[in-house]
């Protein structure tokens, strides 16, 4: 066995070869990187918070009002529903743990009862609520009296849908941003913990995660003015005073309704005014909010139109003629940067519920510098001791270890630039695990070579005996810590990710380079000078 066919000689030498190939740009400056030609591989390893620097944020999302703005939607579906069925009724209301009404007729209560049972839904079943499908209202009636409660699997299972929502939209404002990387994860029940390598501007991602981003379009009160109505505190039932983002201390009169709604958008870009040359925010509808906003727009000519974001008026412009064709433009006063954040707020939709800030850390560049340098010792030291360990045992064939050593190191730094994996702190101490552990499959080997020259076997028989017997052990026992660093991977965070994927991707590379890239140095070596006998 000891004999390599060509072609897998080749396929060894183009898989070392591209392993060279891919972990050269990690030693070369991204600007000299940039005048390479467009075909050469250019992927560095990405290095994590610990390692780069940058924010990490602890947010916490606030389910409280996903049950305020269920409950008023279902106090306008209780409305509905006793009236399609032509109930009289009284005292319709919504409390803080859910919605009473009185009727007036007592035969009428049974019948009200099944048709706001009818409103209800049944929740698919899963780990949360026991694996169990269970209603998400309760409706008891006492007397004349019904209420209606979201039952605790519902709420559960309502605040885990927006935070799964809100990891994702927290994900795409971040994409936009151009960083690379991020770590978003669930911590606990309702808190998000991101992490962000490399931003340079911890404030302004605070910004862009701290905004709800409901943006929706509304007609403005004409009948009367903000001021007068906060004089006279008597404000319009189907208006409320909101005030203007860039003019706190200005109020403005807004009708409740909402004449098109922010998730009508499919796009929205920054640009500039053609007239006035000031930046602005280009936005498109789909079809069907394109539509309702030309027909908006065309029935209120003349009028002002207010775009509201988070409960503040951006801008409150005159319509002048019909909107037509699905697109408009936002103004107000706006920088450049402020409207591309805007943009990247509407492209990346509006958050189920608004997000706390629990916590804030910025790791300073200088921090990760130390820390990489503290690795990169580390990793000398090691593989200094395996390198001094290995020849002294081995002699000749600890040699042949250590450069299949050096290809395995070189494999695992040339794969982390491919998949362009974040490499963290324990992601180094993963490598350095790996370099420790990579020359055990050598050990086995000559090991098993030495028991086979005691037995009385020839120097080529011998060698041939001991990889052929040791390949069973060395799979075994790489598959086992290959599943370990799977388990890590599927069940850990952060840190513990880093660490599962350098050890994952180390125990492919130093099995390749035992069984293969070892075997061929030494079938080379032994066909060249056909020892008669070799020391181990």
């Amino acid at each position: 066995m000891l004999h390599f066919e060509r072609w897998k000689i080749v396929l060894i030498a183009l898989v070392t070869l591209a392993g060279v190939i891919f972990t050269a740009p990690n030693f070369v400056a991204k600007e000299t990187l940039a005048k390479f030609p467009a075909f050469w591989p250019s992927q560095q390893i990405n290095l994590g918070l610990d390692l780069r620097g940058g924010s990490y944020l602890l947010l916490q999302v606030e389910t409280e009002n996903l049950n305020k703005e269920r409950l008023q939607a279902q106090l306008n579906d209780v409305r509905k529903a006793l009236r399609d069925e032509k109930v009289l009724y009284t005292g319709l209301a919504m409390k803080s743990d859910g919605i009473t009404v009185r009727i007036t007729k007592d035969e009428d209560v049974e019948k009200s009862v099944e048709a706001i049972e009818g409103l209800g839904n049944v929740i698919a079943a899963n780990l949360l609520t026991g694996g169990l499908g269970e209603r998400d209202i309760a409706v008891v009636a006492e007397g004349n009296l019904i209420t209606v409660t979201n039952t605790e699997a519902a709420v559960l299972a309502r605040a885990q849908s927006a935070i799964q929502q809100s990891m994702e939209i927290v994900r795409r404002r971040i994409d936009e941003m151009g960083t690379t990387e991020p770590v978003i994860q669930q911590q606990g029940l309702d808190r998000i913990l991101v992490q962000v390598p490399g931003l340079d501007d911890p404030q302004r991602l605070i910004e862009l995660l701290g905004k709800t981003a409901k943006m929706n379009f509304r007609l403005v009160d004409t009948s009367t003015t903000a001021q007068q109505a906060l004089q006279s505190r008597v404000i319009p039932a189907s208006s409320e005073v909101l005030y203007m983002t860039e003019s706190p201390d200005t109020p403005i009169l807004v009708k409740r309704r909402v004449m098109v709604g922010g998730d009508s958008l499919t796009d929205a870009q920054p640009g500039f005014d053609s007239r006035t040359g000031e930046p602005v925010v280009n936005f498109t509808f789909n079809s069907s909010g394109g539509r309702l906003f030309g027909e908006v727009t065309r029935d209120n000519v003349g009028k002002p139109f207010a775009i509201v974001l988070d409960d503040m008026v951006i801008s409150a412009p005159r319509i002048n003629e019909p909107i037509v064709g699905g697109s408009g433009q936002i103004s107000g006063s706006f920088s450049v940067q402020q409207a591309n954040d805007l943009a990247i707020l509407l492209r990346a939709g509006a958050l189920p519920a608004p997000l706390k800030i629990l916590e804030q850390r910025t790791v300073g560049a200088s921090l990760g510098a130390d820390s990489i340098r503290s690795g990169v010792i580390a990793s000398i030291i090691g593989s200094v001791a395996v390198v001094i360990f290995m020849m002294a045992s081995y002699g000749l064939f600890g040699v042949f270890a250590n450069i299949a050593l050096i290809v395995n190191v070189v494999l695992i730094m040339g794969a982390l630039s491919l998949l362009q994996a974040t490499l963290t702190l324990p992601g180094i101490a993963g490598i350095i695990l790996t370099i420790g552990t990579a020359v055990d499959a050598n050990v086995l080997i000559y090991e098993r070579i030495r028991e086979e020259l005691r037995s009385g076997k020839t120097v080529i028989a011998a060698i041939d005996a001991g990889y052929n017997r040791a390949l069973a052990p060395i799979i075994d026992a790489n598959v086992t810590h290959f599943i370990s660093a799977a388990v890590l991977f599927e069940l850990g965070s952060g840190p513990v990710r880093g660490f599962a994927v350098t050890l994952a991707i180390g125990v492919v590379t130093s099995v390749f380079t035992a069984v293969t890239v070892n075997r061929l140095i030494v079938s080379t070596w032994v066909r060249r000078t056909r020892p008669k006998s070799i020391v181990l």
